[in-house]
């Protein structure tokens, strides 16, 4: 087993806040730890046939639930299931919601049409955004806002419409030529940070940053980083701390792929590498 290593905690005080202790004695790094968990996820790869539908269907699931539930959707994660996989509607619920659940669970679809190659391009994003906000203002989905925005809670302005094109452009002329100077996790996080600062959409800008990091994740191999909602005022208190430190968010980021990855190890019983 490996436990948190806390300054202060043991007598050498050898391992650092983002550092675990093996039984050995040795501190583990937080991303050392997650590419240990991967290799061995790697080792019963690759995933096909009924394995990979029930993956996906099982992280469409909790995925769409969480991102949707962090921007105050009322749909539980049973109603959000009962809706995905036998299409009935939860009655007394708010009818954008059901849209949102919906909308998010095509978008995420069409992530795994993705995997084929390590480019996420604007026109990616654009499309993501047109099939998870068509349902709710088909106007604006799919296309950036025209008008101004402010973050409620948040000390930093967002960039100014008049702007967000030349942004975008930069945004993703930036993941293509940098990804590979980054831990990919690393990458991911800052494809978030970067894009949620933007800010380019009239909504559902939380939802498409966390579908295009994860599309970042699961294109280099990695699982996903499910984000629940009681995590959520870390979620958004981080995010804020990035505009100054971002190591902070991107060390959440880690640790919720982390967890992922524990989850699907328990669930095909794959033993870790590190202990």
């Amino acid at each position: 087993m490996l436990y948190w290593c806390l300054r202060g905690a043991d007598t050498d005080n050898s391992c650092s806040r983002m550092e675990k202790k093996s039984k050995g004695g040795l501190c583990v790094n937080l991303y050392d730890r997650v590419d240990a968990n991967k290799a061995a996820i790697d080792v019963v790869r690759p995933f096909e046939g009924e394995m990979l539908d029930q993956l996906k269907a099982y992280y469409r699931i909790g995925l769409t639930w969480t991102s949707n539930a962090l921007e105050g959707n009322s749909l539980t994660e049973v109603e959000t299931k009962v809706l995905l996989e036998d299409g009935l509607t939860v009655g007394g619920k708010p009818l954008r919601d059901t849209f949102e659940a919906l909308g998010h669970a095509e978008a995420y679809d069409f992530m795994f049409t993705l995997l084929r190659s390590r480019l996420i391009s604007e026109s990616d994003a654009l499309t993501m955004h047109q099939m998870f906000y068509r349902g709710i203002d088909a106007d604006y989905a799919g296309r950036y806002r025209d008008k101004r925005v402010f973050i409620t809670g948040s000390n930093y302005p967002v960039c100014e419409d008049g702007k967000i094109a030349g942004e975008m452009e930069a945004l993703f002329a930036w993941a293509q030529a940098e990804r590979d100077s980054w831990h990919p996790v690393e990458f991911a996080a800052q494809l978030h940070k970067r894009f949620v600062f933007i800010h380019p959409f009239i909504d559902g800008n939380g939802r498409l940053t966390r579908l295009l990091m994860n599309t970042a994740l699961i294109q280099d191999g990695y699982m996903m980083a499910i984000i629940p909602p009681v995590l959520r005022l870390e979620y958004i208190r981080l995010l804020e701390l990035a505009h100054r430190d971002d190591r902070p968010f991107m060390d959440f980021i880690a640790e919720r792929v982390l967890e992922t990855e524990k989850d699907v190890m328990r669930l095909l019983h794959i033993p870790p590498l590190i202990t």
